[in-house]
């Protein structure tokens, strides 16, 4: 499941990631916020929470997230990763280079600190 994290600036987009993930919460949560904060802002700026009872992600989430993904690619300000799973933290680090915008990863129990480096 993905659920916006609220109360933060319109052009941060914060998700926190629990249990299996969806093309459902894809299509439902992620891709309209994000097309909204496109729309009014320009450049944007996402906080995933990955948190630690993340499950999976079926197919057709991986299939949006590659979609979600290229097609905003250039509109990414910053990303910041929220994680205590090594791979994802791993697999961020290895492609962060490839992002336009600026990537951190931070651990689950630094979430403050990745929310106040995401809207500084």
């Amino acid at each position: 499941m993905l659920q916006i994290i609220p109360n933060l600036p319109g052009n941060v987009i914060a998700v926190t990631a629990t249990g299996t993930i969806t093309a459902e919460d894809y299509e439902s949560v992620l891709i309209p916020a994000l097309e909204q904060a496109h729309k009014q802002y320009g450049k944007i700026r996402i906080l995933y929470r990955f948190d630690s009872t993340l499950g999976d992600y079926t197919a057709g989430a991986l299939w949006d997230d590659a979609k979600v993904g290229l097609k905003h690619l250039a509109h990414f300000e910053k990303i910041a990763l929220a994680t205590d799973n090594r791979v994802f933290a791993s697999s961020l680090k290895a492609l962060g280079f490839l992002m336009p915008g600026e990537v951190r990863v931070f651990a689950l129990d630094e979430m403050t600190a990745a929310t106040a480096w995401i809207i500084e």
